[in-house]
């Protein structure tokens, strides 16, 4: 009996991620930002993105407030500055903290150059600074580089309180069932 559908795989290489994006640009931009855990911005409709391929929501604070990473992901030729100005231009009208453009080229000097100059993300309570706009390729992807911005730990959930150990076996006793000791 055959399967209703093929497995075909995830790309684990650069060749695999050329030819998925030949066969399925949609396909590849979705796995692109699986890549980096981000959502993709765009619902199932094809069309017009307003240059937001992908988010990643992030708290640096004890704000409760939601920063963002805005992510383009580009797998045709031609990849240029102007894709770099545009994503500028994307986190200013998101008031986004971070931008990223994920590229199966190596970007150009001029794009890395417009990339540089758009400065650093500073958190406030971290001393590290983020490139608001950061250039990464599927290669360098792959090979398990990251793009970079701040992670809080303790700003999302509070620690759960600890339970003393017979209270917790107390409560693992099924209801009827006494201890026997007594």
């Amino acid at each position: 009996m055959r399967s209703a559908y093929d497995i075909i795989g995830e790309p684990v290489s650069l060749k695999d991620a050329i030819e998925l994006a030949k066969q399925d640009p949609f396909q590849f931009q979705a796995w692109a930002l699986g890549l980096v855990a981000a959502r993709v911005a765009t619902s199932s409709k094809k069309g017009a993105d307003k240059g937001i391929d992908g988010r990643l929501f992030f708290h640096d604070d004890k704000s409760g407030k939601s920063k963002q990473v805005i992510l383009s992901v580009k797998a045709g030729e031609n990849v240029n500055v102007a894709q770099v100005r545009n994503l500028g231009g994307v986190l200013a009208r998101e008031k986004a903290e971070i931008g990223v453009l994920i590229s199966m080229e190596q970007p150009g000097k001029p794009m890395l150059k417009e990339a540089a100059e758009a400065g650093f993300y500073k958190s406030p309570h971290l001393e590290e600074k983020f490139p608001r706009i950061q250039i990464l390729t599927v290669d360098q992807l792959l090979r398990g580089e990251q793009m970079k911005y701040p992670r809080w730990v303790d700003a999302t959930f509070k620690k759960a309180p600890k339970v003393r150990e017979e209270a917790a076996v107390t409560m693992a006793l099924p209801l009827g069932i006494e201890d026997e000791e007594e």
